[in-house]
C-alpha cells in the first residue's frame, strides 16, 4: 500500500506542478502531512523529512519536465540562468535556516501572499503593452509561430530569485509558485515560456537545496525513492499537456492552483 500511494502521489504532484511550472512540492508537502496524521504507514514523516523529500522529488520532476520543454524549445535558457544565479544560493540558505525555524508563521504569511498574487491575475491587463523595463536582458522567443519580445532586469531578477529560493528551501514548496506569476505579471513573459523556464530553474535549484537537506540528515531515502518513478513520469506527462493548452488556460490553471496553495498554507499557519 505504501508503494502504491507513493507512486501515485509522486505522479499526481509532478503532473500538476509541471503544467503550472511550480514543481509539485506545494502539493506533495500537504499530502504527506495529511497522510502522516491518518495512516500508520506514514508515521515516519516530520516537517524536516517532508521538506527534504519534496526537494529531492522535485529534482526528478524538474528533470523530466525540463527535458521535454527543452526539446520543444519552450525554455528561455538565458533567463533561466539569471534566475538560477539567485535561486540556487537562496535555496541553500533557506534549507540551512529550516533547522532553526518553526515555519508555521512563514506559511501563514506566504499563504496570504499566494492568494493576493492569484487575485492580481484577475485584474485586467493590456497584453499589447510593451515590456515595462527599459534596461536589462532583451529577449525574443517564438511560440506557435508568434514571436514575443520582453526584457528582464538582471539585478532585480537575481535578488527576487534569491528571496524565492530562501522560501523554497525553508518551506520545501518550490520557487515556481512565486517565480511564474512574477514572470507573467511583471515581466510580461508568455505563460508557456514562464512555466517551462521555471521548471528548468527548479531542476537545478532543487539539486542544491536537497543536497543541503541531505547533508543535514533530513532525507529519509528508504521512502524518498518510492516517490521518484511516479514524479519523473508525471513531470513528462504534465509538460506534454501544457503544450496542448493555450495561454489563457494555463493562466486559469495557475490562478486556481495559487488560491488552493494559499488556503493550504494559511491553514498550516493557523493549525
Amino acid at each position: 500500500m505504501l508503494i502504491v500511494f507513493s507512486l501515485l502521489i509522486g505522479f499526481i504532484t509532478a503532473f500538476i506542478g509541471s503544467i503550472a511550472g511550480l514543481g509539485g512540492g506545494v502539493i506533495l508537502v500537504p499530502v504527506l502531512l495529511f497522510l502522516g496524521d491518518q495512516l500508520d504507514s506514514f508515521q515516519w514523516v516530520s516537517p524536516q523529512t517532508i521538506v527534504g523529500i519534496s526537494l529531492v522529488v522535485m529534482i526528478f520532476t524538474g528533470l523530466s519536465s525540463a527535458l521535454s520543454y527543452l526539446k520543444h524549445k519552450r525554455v528561455d535558457l538565458k533567463l533561466g540562468l539569471v534566475l538560477m544565479a539567485g535561486s540556487i544560493p537562496g535555496g541553500i540558505f533557506g534549507s540551512w535556516l529550516n533547522q532553526f525555524f518553526q515555519t508555521d508563521g512563514f506559511a501563514l504569511l506566504f499563504g496570504i501572499v499566494m492568494i493576493a498574487v492569484s487575485l492580481v491575475f484577475f485584474l485586467p491587463r493590456d497584453s499589447t503593452k510593451a515590456t515595462p523595463f527599459n534596461k536589462g536582458l532583451s529577449r525574443e522567443k517564438e511560440i506557435h509561430g508568434q514571436t514575443f519580445f520582453y526584457r528582464v532586469p538582471i539585478i532585480t531578477s537575481v535578488l527576487f530569485a534569491f528571496g524565492v529560493g530562501v522560501l523554497s528551501g525553508l518551506l520545501g514548496i518550490g520557487g515556481g509558485s512565486l517565480i511564474v506569476p512574477a514572470l507573467i505579471l511583471l515581466f510580461k513573459i508568455p505563460p508557456h515560456i514562464a512555466t517551462a523556464t521555471s521548471m528548468f530553474m527548479i531542476f537545478f535549484a532543487s539539486i542544491t537545496s536537497s543536497a543541503t537537506h541531505v547533508y543535514l540528515g533530513h532525507v529519509e531515502w528508504a521512502h524518498t525513492l518510492l516517490f521518484i518513478p511516479g514524479a519523473y513520469l508525471g513531470g513528462s506527462v504534465g509538460a506534454i499537456v501544457n503544450r496542448q493548452l493555450n495561454s489563457q488556460t494555463v493562466e486559469w490553471f495557475l490562478r486556481i492552483l495559487l488560491i488552493l496553495i494559499g488556503i493550504r498554507l494559511i491553514w498550516q499557519g493557523i493549525g
